[in-house]
């Protein structure tokens, strides 16, 4: 109940979601992204908190210019150089976010601001192109329609402007805000110049062009996702391409992982890192969930995840025995080849305006099942599809989901990935990528297919930590349309491609799986069995 007078370290929050607003019952939101028992942790422990919103959104003046460009990361750095030198500052500033907020945490600490010494940000990216246009195909991240201005009217205004007038001033500034869709759907490539931006804005977006500034610049750096939401890979590529600490949670977008002090986890990292109290024993680098199944999991901790760079099975897409579904087989060369099609389903589309997640998709293109588990298998990494694929038009687009079947049929998807045909040329990245493929991107590597000749693709799919139980099957189901993508009907084409997987082993397509299992389950998983 009694003001501090010593001068306190500071979290900052520098976001596009209005760090404070009146709600529909005239009641006032503030403090950003930061949930309650965060804020409230880091404002008991004597920590000063301070929300921003970035220029051209919630009551900033001014206009964007491009999704997390330069001019918004250098505005960042004046506010916390501002911050560190206010009279209740001591000095030392760190930065806090997840989504859109996790991804200026980032850009921010990329132009190395003296006063920055710690970050702590989730669901992030360390390459804007292999995220937004992840295999070359813009999905729902980042494509939504604009905020209408009057939700930035809904802002609370600067203590100074009581009339509201400076508050209409910089509102009619964010109409002139470079919309995000048109940005990211305007660049097919990774060098494309766009219109909106005049420069080959992907590279300006990264971040991973500037890892070596904030290399040099000393800023702890904290990693979090969690495993139900794509950006989790590039969260994990990012950490580890940083030494970065890393924390990987069950569930969905910037969701508190349950079962962990998250807030306990915020605060003892700022204490080590703004104010240099350590703990009794040094922190582990990672933290990590592994998903038991049944509702249940475990915590477990290390110097590393152990899904980077695992060790992985390959197992084949054998012929199907019926149409519609296959097999998944160890076998290297099944005794027959096939080449089963499938028409592109535009009917997917999903009535959610933010699906994190996505539910089983079989019956929308080809399953390939394997057989019944005969005991828990525990699977923690990443898959990787390798498709030989044919299409009656030049530019199919690909989608793989790996899904655990349970005995009583339902079905659950562990790890999706996308990949558009025309644009499969893989290369060496500007980032250690784990050992898994990366899509060079560039114009001059598009290469259209040949009406009826068969091409190699080879794409990652996102992160995955769970244990796949005993009565379980596995299942690899391939499309060509996600319910996700907000354009479906601007993709639609009439009639509808079809595409063809060949399957029988070498040669044909396959699946790699982080999987541990024992001898006597790869040797089922061998047997070459018809799916139930």
């Amino acid at each position: 109940g009694v003001p501090v007078a010593a001068r306190s370290p500071v979290v900052f929050s520098f976001t596009p979601y209005r760090a404070r607003f009146f709600d529909a019952n005239g009641k006032v939101v503030e403090l950003g992204q930061l949930s309650g028992n965060v804020a409230r942790g880091l404002l008991d422990a004597g920590y000063v908190i301070a929300v921003a919103d970035i220029r051209g959104k919630g009551a900033s003046f001014g206009t964007r210019r491009g999704f997390q460009d330069r001019t918004e990361a250098y505005d960042g750095y004046d506010l916390v150089q501002w911050l560190a030198t206010q009279s209740w500052s001591d000095g030392r500033v760190g930065m806090y976010g997840c989504s859109y907020v996790g991804g200026t945490t980032v850009h921010v600490a990329s132009t190395a601001p003296p006063a920055l010494r710690a970050i702590f940000t989730g669901a992030t990216d360390l390459d804007k192109y292999g995220f937004v246009r992840s295999g070359g195909i813009t999905a729902q991240f980042n494509t939504r329609p604009e905020d209408p201005l009057t939700d930035d009217m809904a802002s609370v205004p600067v203590d100074a402007d009581r009339d509201g007038a400076l508050q209409k001033m910089a509102v009619a500034q964010h109409a002139f805000n470079t919309p995000m869709a048109a940005l990211w759907y305007g660049m097919q490539f990774r060098d494309s110049v766009s219109t909106l931006t005049g420069n080959r804005f992907w590279e300006e977006a990264g971040p991973y062009p500037y890892m070596e500034t904030l290399r040099r610049a000393g800023i702890a750096t904290y990693y979090w996702g969690n495993f139900e939401d794509e950006p989790t890979a590039q969260v994990v590529i990012a950490a580890e391409n940083f030494g970065s600490r890393l924390l990987l949670g069950p569930g969905t977008h910037c969701v508190p992982p349950p079962g962990l002090d998250f807030a306990g986890e915020v605060k003892g990292y700022f204490d080590a890192t703004l104010k240099g109290v350590q703990p009794a024993k040094a922190p582990p680098r990672v933290t990590w969930w592994l998903d038991e199944g049944n509702g249940r999991g475990s915590w477990h901790q290390g110097a590393k995840w152990p899904g980077v760079k695992a060790t992985t099975q390959r197992v084949y897409l054998a012929p199907q025995p019926s149409a519609g579904t296959g097999n998944l087989s160890l076998q290297s060369q099944p005794a027959r080849r096939a080449a089963p099609k499938f028409s592109v389903d535009y009917s997917v589309a999903s009535a959610e305006y933010f699906a994190f997640w996505i539910d089983s998709q079989h019956g929308r293109g080809l399953s390939f099942a394997g057989p019944v588990l005969t005991e828990p298998q525990q699977m923690v990494g990443f898959p990787v599809v390798h498709l030989r694929v044919a299409s009656d038009r030049p530019e199919p687009l690909l989608f793989a989901y790996l899904e655990q079947v349970n005995p009583d049929g339902s079905a659950r998807v562990l790890a999706f990935g996308r990949q558009a045909a025309a644009m499969r040329k893989t290369g060496t990245a500007p980032y250690d990528t784990l050992g898994l493929p990366w899509m060079t991107g560039l114009a001059a590597d598009f290469a259209p297919l040949v009406k009826g000749k068969a091409v190699d693709v080879d794409f990652p799919m996102t992160a995955v930590s769970r244990v796949v139980p005993a009565g379980a099957r596995l299942r690899l189901v391939v499309t060509g349309a996600d319910p996700r993508q907000r354009n479906l009907a601007q993709l639609k084409q009439d009639p509808p491609p079809s595409i063809s997987v060949e399957t029988g082993g070498i040669g044909g397509s396959w699946l790699d799986i982080p999987l541990q299992r024992s001898k006597d389950s790869m040797q089922a998983l061998a047997t070459d069995v018809t799916p139930r």
